[in-house]
């Protein structure tokens, strides 16, 4: 299509063509409704400029009006919205800030480890097949809703514990066409709704947005969301961070009564490796044993740098 539309541009560059292509993009109406991110649409505007700068045509004023709007709106925004496509050929699309930290968190927008966590899920559909997820730190939702739409699990629990992280994990789930449970903080599952049900296919799952503040859990709580397997990416950056969440893998470990322990994996993106090695030190001295998990060194969401992931699965 690249190609198409430099021969067109090259062929008949005139401010007709160039008010037609603008119409087509940034100016249809679903971008309007879902517009990609300010910083594309400037360098998408500044190059049909460049296109029309550099032939005969008269000034196109709506093509530099578009510009200007799209400059204040980058001066303006606070979030913007992505698409990842996923193998089967469907994709999740995302409402994502367009800062590292808004609003007093950093869960606003997806980190490498959850894209590599998600292409991992996707690469072992039948560890989630008919199982029960909870999903530890899900900010916006990107790795459970890969899952939820490529590997047909039973329940998956969505769970954070910062509000407007909340809220926004909601819209993202309402935008990919998940509906969470009306009025859910916990989830008492009946005991038809365990791990006989393992192996079955749930073509839509049933998705639990839950509130979860890894200091104040209760074991009962834990208990309560009948989990077979626990996910979480990006959650190992920062000391204190560290010791809730062995705090909180303790809990589910003695929390259990007489089901089989939860599966548990962790992704991590190695940014500082002393506060890794902490992490591992820790579990080390509560007694969880862990290994790595192969993983494949590149990520089909990622296109530019990538970054030092590692996935570790631990035993609790």
């Amino acid at each position: 299509m690249a190609g198409e539309l430099e021969q067109s541009l090259r062929t008949a560059p005139d401010a007709a063509l160039l008010a037609d292509i603008l119409h087509k993009t940034v100016l249809h109406p679903l971008c309007v409704k879902y517009p990609p991110s300010a910083k594309y649409r400037r360098c998408f505007l500044t190059e049909l400029i460049k296109k029309l700068e550099s032939t005969a045509a008269e000034p196109l004023d709506e093509l530099y009006e578009a510009l200007a709007d799209v400059l204040k709106e980058e001066e303006e925004s606070t979030h913007c919205y992505k698409n990842y496509l996923l193998p089967s050929g469907d994709c999740v699309s995302l409402c994502e800030s367009t800062a590292l930290i808004s609003g007093g968190t950093t869960g606003l927008l997806t980190w490498e480890a959850a894209l590599h966590l998600a292409q991992w899920a996707l690469q072992n559909p039948s560890l989630f097949r008919g199982r029960t997820i909870l999903e530890l730190g899900s900010g916006i939702g990107f790795t459970g809703i890969a899952i939820c739409k490529s590997c047909q699990p039973r329940t998956f629990i969505f769970s954070d514990c910062h509000p407007r992280v909340l809220r926004q994990l909601g819209e993202n789930l309402q935008l990919n066409g998940l509906t969470p449970e009306p009025d859910v903080t916990w989830s008492i599952q009946t005991e038809s709704q365990g791990q006989e049900g393992e192996g079955q296919s749930f073509q839509t799952p049933k998705v639990i947005v839950a509130e979860l503040d890894w200091g104040s859990v209760t074991e009962k709580q834990l208990l309560a969301l009948r989990a077979d397997v626990v996910i979480a990416a990006d959650v190992v950056y920062d000391p204190e961070i560290i010791l809730a969440l062995i705090g909180m893998l303790q809990k589910l470990s003695t929390s259990r009564a007489d089901r089989k322990a939860p599966e548990v994996f962790i992704a991590s993106t190695i940014r500082n490796p002393d506060t890794y090695q902490l992490f591992q030190a820790k579990l080390d001295k509560a007694g969880i044993r862990w290994q790595v998990i192969p993983a494949h060194s590149s990520c089909n969401f990622l296109y530019d740098v990538q970054p030092d992931v590692t996935i570790l699965q631990l035993f609790i």
